[in-house]
Order: C-alpha cells, then sequence, then structure tokens
C-alpha cells in the first residue's frame, strides 16, 4: 500500500484529537460536533466546558478521545511509560494515540512555546505509519522494530503520553501486554 493509500486528515485549528482518532481508525467517523457533543455528554450541567478550548477551536482532552473510542467497541489504555515497549503485545493493538510537545508557530514564525498535541501511530498493510496531522502526509515508520525505536523516543520526552487502541476485550483481558510482563 503506498502513502497515498494511507487514510490522513491533516490538521485543522485545535481538532488534533479528532484528527488523532480518524487518522488511528482510518476513515472520517468523528467531527467537530461528534466531539462537542461528548463533551455536553461528560459535563453536561457545564457552562465553560472542561473537555475542550472555551474559543470553541477544539483542544479535546483525553476523555473526548476516550469516549470517541469506546462508542466504537475499542479501548483507550494508558502506557506507563516506565515500562518498555518491548513488552507491547503489537498484533493485539489497533494503534495508538499520543501526546506529545508540539512547537506553535504562526505562519512561518516558530514561537519559544510548546503546547500538547495529539497525534496517531498505526500500522497498515503490514507497515507502521506516523499518521501526525502536522505532517504533509503519512510517514511510513517501517516494521516492528522501527515501531518500537520511534515510540521509546516519542516516550523519552518528559511530558509524552501514549494511549493503546484496542478492542475491548482485549482490554478486558489484558492481551495487549506480553504474557512475561507481569505488572499491570
Amino acid at each position: 500500500m503506498s502513502e497515498g493509500e494511507v487514510f490522513h486528515e491533516k490538521q485543522r485549528l485545535e481538532l488534533c484529537a479528532i484528527h488523532a482518532l480518524n487518522n488511528v481508525l482510518q476513515e472520517r467517523v468523528f467531527t467537530r460536533e461528534t466531539a462537542d457533543d461528548i463533551c455536553k455528554r461528560l459535563a453536561p450541567q457545564s457552562v465553560m466546558n472542561p473537555h475542550r478550548s472555551v474559543l470553541g477551536t477544539g483542544n479535546y482532552d483525553v476523555n473526548v478521545i476516550m469516549a470517541a473510542l469506546q462508542s466504537r467497541g475499542l479501548a483507550a489504555v494508558w502506557w506507563d511509560k516506565r515500562r518498555s515497549v518491548q513488552n507491547l503485545c503489537l498484533d493485539k493493538i489497533q494503534g495508538f494515540i499520543l501526546n506529545v510537545p508540539s512547537r506553535v508557530s504562526l505562519g512561518i514564525v516558530s514561537l519559544p512555546l510548546r503546547r500538547r498535541h495529539w497525534l496517531a501511530v498505526r500500522d497498515v498493510n503490514g507497515h507502521f505509519y506516523n499518521l501526525d496531522s502536522k505532517l504533509k502526509g503519512p510517514a511510513c515508520i517501517g516494521g516492528e522494530t522501527e515501531l518500537r525505536s520511534f515510540l521509546t523516543e516519542q516516550l523519552s520526552q518528559d511530558i509524552a503520553e501514549m494511549l493503546l487502541v484496542v478492542q475491548k476485550e482485549v482490554d478486558d483481558s489484558g492481551m495487549w501486554l506480553k504474557a512475561d510482563d507481569t505488572r499491570k
């Protein structure tokens, strides 16, 4: 499969959480409207919803991502980055959603600020792709070895976090983790 055949939404406003969800699912499932509906369900009494930007431009939090995945029969498993990514059972994981620091820019000018950014990584036909919505297109990472190196590098950043996207049954059974890693 060529990079042109890999689904990849590009960054718009502060909608990286929606783009990460759609990119990890490899289809346009979620929109700003569906994310806003999730926010309303999560905090129905809130005037200022704590799960998104007050400006209405996006910037959705992890609760929105988790609820969105649950609506599709999936689960988001938080990865304890003190563990080695060698302990991941990759064939049980549908994809990854990472929250990483990202530079802020105005046009071509990069500001000395960093914000948090959601991005997706996924296997498509035997090749893992970085589906970061800030990229011009999907970036092929390679096979399992290259993926583990990529994830290790991303998680080495102080504030980086990772969610494993798995089927609900895989989450319930813990099959995303190799059997020889007894810490859960």
